[in-house]
């Protein structure tokens, strides 16, 4: 073969070769960019959520997104690190402060459901009724056993708001434990061993291992449950997806966004209420 024709083999190759590399490489820069990690809580995880949420926003955009499932304290600990481009949990207190540390530029609120306490059917201690504060104070005066989530969770944040109410906080009886678990886990344990526990319903919904376990306080205006949505702000830490995790925050309180909220049920009972921009 003549050097010449041998020469223009390779740099044919050559070339092909180096085309082939940067179109690769264009693609997986694409397809990174189509990539969101979300920051949330166990409940929208367990709940069966984002399963039907999520497909639904990525038909609309094309954007996948991981979800990173913890208890909310673990998941805006997990923004402040830059560690997620967006948080989706239930503590408002907290994620008011998140803003006012300036980790987000703004809190928007997306749904909300309840909590209910949940414990044995026969009900032994007889907390049953719609008051959260005397369910609690029964507990303590008759050293019930309670599971708590002990996970600085936005339901343990409301746990611990409720433990407050009752004035005697500091005295929750010798039944009282923490698991430091998630909602499915600590509801488990209270299945497993008789139990009291506090669930957001969503979970307690999607929960199959019921044993003998009941709905036993609901209705309290004070288990409302509120989540709200949070894009990382960039400005903290430059790498976040700012566009796509906005593209989420816009999507999920927009009208196709609360009306797929709206969709999600379990035996046909509504799970989520969409309530952005309330």
């Amino acid at each position: 073969m003549k050097s010449s024709v041998f020469l223009k083999m390779f740099k044919s190759e050559s070339l092909y070769k180096f085309v082939k590399a940067a179109l690769l490489l264009i693609a997986a820069t694409n397809a990174s960019a189509q990539n969101l990690v979300m920051a949330s809580t166990t409940s929208t995880e367990q709940s069966g959520l984002f399963s039907y949420l999520l497909p639904a926003f990525k038909a609309a955009s094309g954007i996948d997104i991981k979800v990173v499932a913890l208890g909310t304290g673990q998941a805006l600990d997990m923004a402040r690190r830059g560690d997620a481009d967006v948080v989706f949990v239930h503590d408002q207190l907290a994620e008011e402060k998140f803003v006012a540390d300036g980790f987000s530029l703004k809190r928007l609120p997306v749904m909300y459901n309840d909590f209910v306490l949940i414990g044995p059917l026969a009900d032994p201690l007889k907390v049953k009724g719609s008051d959260i504060v005397v369910a609690l104070k029964k507990l303590s005066a008759s050293n019930g056993s309670f599971i708590s989530r002990g996970d600085k969770s936005g339901t343990h944040a409301a746990e611990l708001r409720f433990w407050g109410m009752t004035g005697q906080a500091a005295q929750k009886g010798s039944g009282y434990r923490e698991c430091g678990c998630g909602m499915g886990p600590a509801l488990n344990i209270a299945a497993s061993t008789g139990a009291y526990v506090l669930a957001d319903r969503g979970t307690w919904l999607n929960f199959k291992n019921r044993a003998d376990l009941a709905v036993l306080v609901e209705g309290d205006t004070k288990l409302f449950n509120q989540y709200g949505v949070m894009v990382v702000n960039p400005a903290k830490h430059p790498h976040v997806k700012v566009k796509e995790a906005q593209n989420f925050a816009d999507w999920v309180t927009s009208a196709p966004g609360q009306t797929s909220i709206a969709g999600y049920k379990i035996g046909g009972e509504p799970v989520f209420f969409p309530n952005a921009g309330k």
